[in-house]
């Protein structure tokens, strides 16, 4: 079928059921990694077969991002921490399209793709993930590079072999806006141990700059004990923090800071702020300025109740004031737990209910292990942001083993489409 678009013709890509009284509902999702896959296969488990669900995504495999911290150091390769997505959603019953989406057309129900096929909906999950702000401290791609995807993971890996032949001081950061933070700690400790492996450890002078008005902050304004935490944990390793700091720019040699100091470097790698998606951002009567979704406590988006977003996709309102701007970070255990409610919200809705499955994202559980080479620390709280009821933070070597065992367990329940495990 063929509907005539903005100056050229697009497909329409049909419905794979019989039109009629009897017409299964068509649920869309955007992106196949944590938050897309878990509603995906949750949402085709619950009404068991009697929906239609298509999971459009640019890339055909899932990605474990928690792992990316070690790729740069060969501790990882890329086949350790992915898997390709089509044989689990066939399992499940959901059809896989793997296609970048260009528009999204609220108004319409329905999505274009790259290519300008059109792919209506019934209900539609944004689960998109984000990309990386690269203008908001100019030279960071160019040269410092982050860990913040897999492709940026591996660039930062040829950037550490060329270090171990010509090292030199390392600046590690997060830039303001950042959100990302528990990723730059994780990395910056990882160095530290990988260069007491190297033996140039007391070679090496090591920086951290974050837009954190404190140690410990995490985006999450801190958690019992975390301050002083994780301040032992820079004096142990001889690391130089610099908080409460926005950055200007990044040569080839050094950070500029604002307040005009410059930090030169041999290696450098800066966590940078995120943006939603292009498709997302485009279509300005779902998303804010930065591309992002507001949406309900049932993760229904504030203007369409058939749509949804979870995971990155998903705005979250920072409930505080920082003198330089801190994001609130959405790790993939946040989004699971979302990707749930809004699978529960479309099937009540299929089944000619109101919604009623609500989790603020400030009242979901924090729950975060931050390795440190062969050490780390354990976040626990009973909600992700404060007031808080119940918080700890437990330090130590087993912690190192728990991310490893994780990490398994995650890339297992995914991979085999077990995502009602907790």
């Amino acid at each position: 079928m063929q509907a005539q678009g903005s100056g050229r013709s697009q497909t329409i890509r049909p419905r794979t059921h019989d039109w009629g009284t009897s017409m299964k509902k068509q649920v869309l999702v955007l992106g196949g990694n944590f938050g897309g896959l878990t509603a995906a296969i949750t949402l085709k488990k619950a009404l068991h077969g009697d929906v239609d669900v298509t999971v459009m995504s640019d890339r055909d495999y899932f990605l474990y991002n928690p792992s990316l911290i070690w790729l740069p150091f060969g501790l990882r390769k890329r086949e350790d921490i992915t898997f390709q997505v089509g044989p689990t959603f066939e399992a499940a019953g959901v059809e896989f399209v793997q296609k970048a989406a260009a528009k999204i057309e609220p108004e319409l129900n329905r999505v274009v793709d790259v290519d300008g096929v059109i792919h209506p909906y019934d209900y539609l999950v944004i689960a998109t993930g984000t990309v990386n702000d690269w203008a908001r401290v100019p030279g960071v791609k160019e040269n410092a590079g982050t860990i913040v995807t897999l492709a940026d993971a591996e660039d930062s890996g040829r950037r550490w072999r060329e270090f171990l032949n010509d090292p030199g001081d390392i600046v590690i950061g997060a830039t303001q806006g950042a959100s990302c933070f528990g990723a730059a700690y994780e990395y910056l400790f990882n160095v530290s141990y990988q260069l007491r492996k190297a033996g140039i450890k007391k070679q090496v002078k090591l920086t951290y700059v974050t837009a954190e008005p404190y140690l410990g902050h995490f985006g999450i304004d801190g958690m019992p004990t975390g301050e002083f935490m994780v301040d032992m944990f820079m004096k142990k390793e001889s690391i130089t923090a610099i908080t409460n700091m926005a950055m200007e720019y990044v040569s080839k040699d050094a950070v500029k800071l604002a307040d005009g100091r410059e930090l030169p470097f041999k290696y450098a790698m800066v966590v940078p702020p995120f943006l939603g998606v292009d498709a997302v951002r485009s279509c300005d009567t779902i998303s804010n300025a930065a591309g992002f979704v507001p949406v309900r406590d049932t993760y229904q988006t504030k203007t369409y109740d058939n749509v949804y977003a979870v995971g990155l996709a998903a705005a979250v309102q920072v409930p505080w004031t920082t003198p330089v701007a801190v994001g609130v970070p959405k790790t993939g255990f946040p989004t699971e737990i979302q990707a749930h409610v809004a699978a529960a919200n479309i099937a009540s809705q299929i089944a000619g209910l109101v919604p009623t499955r609500e989790k603020p994202f400030a009242e979901i559980p924090a729950l975060c292990v931050m390795d440190a080479g062969n050490n780390g620390i354990m976040l626990l709280g009973d909600h992700m942001l404060k007031p808080r009821r119940a918080a700890m933070l437990i330090p130590g070597p087993q912690n190192h083993a728990i991310k490893i065992g994780l990490e398994k367990y995650f890339l297992w329940k995914s991979r085999t489409g077990r995502v009602n495990l907790p």
